[in-house]
């Protein structure tokens, strides 16, 4: 199989630090997204929906939904999974994704791609053009002092999201809380115990 992505974008990121959780090795193309390579006609060959990551199967089936590659790759590579250790936990865990997904990460990207030029005509990923929406620079700021103060209250007195060991929900959140930095939005001080679970996730994965 084969993994197309572009290691410093968020989505990518949440594969990356999958694959290097687990120590898995995939052969790895990076799309640089910086020169919108993911139009090319070869990559849309691949994927027409022009995302990353994307991940190709042996039999040629294509992935290209972040948490669909995610799954499958915990399922394909079963030591130290990170969907939990029993049918509810596994629930729990793709709900924490979802939830993380709607209120963390799509938040920031509504601040990101509706104001200036590098996201001109592409506020959502994908190759239809549209136009950027300015209103939902305000929102998506709202979102986010939400969704950390969220998160804050749901890890007090727990060291992960899920059940007792690190899942896909914690790195997915600790991707999201660095994705916040693009939008120089940081954790507050009023967040004492998010500021503790994230500089513990940084020192868990070495960075």
């Amino acid at each position: 199989m084969k993994l197309y992505t572009f290691s410093a974008a968020p989505n990518p990121r949440r594969v990356g630090l999958l694959l290097k959780y687990k120590g898995i090795n995939v052969d790895t193309q990076e799309v640089d997204l910086m020169s919108k390579a993911q139009f090319s006609e070869s990559f849309c060959a691949i994927n027409p929906r022009s995302t990353l990551p994307t991940l190709v199967l042996d039999d040629g089936t294509v992935l290209s939904d972040t948490i669909a590659i995610c799954v499958y790759l915990d399922a394909m590579y079963p030591e130290r999974g990170l969907f939990g250790s029993n049918d509810v936990e596994r629930a729990q865990v793709i709900g924490r994704c979802h939830q993380i997904f709607f209120e963390g990460f799509a938040a920031v990207a509504d601040v990101l791609r509706n104001q200036g030029d590098a996201f001109k005509d592409r506020p959502l990923p994908g190759p239809l053009p549209m136009p950027q929406i300015p209103q939902l620079v305000e929102r998506g700021n709202l979102r986010i002092g939400a969704f950390v103060e969220t998160m804050n209250s749901e890890l007090t007195g727990r060291e992960f999201l899920v059940g007792s060991s690190l899942s896909q929900a914690d790195i997915d959140l600790y991707v999201v809380l660095g994705f916040c930095g693009w939008v120089k939005r940081k954790i507050p001080d009023t967040c004492l115990v998010l500021q503790a679970w994230f500089a513990s996730m940084k020192a868990r994965f070495g960075e």
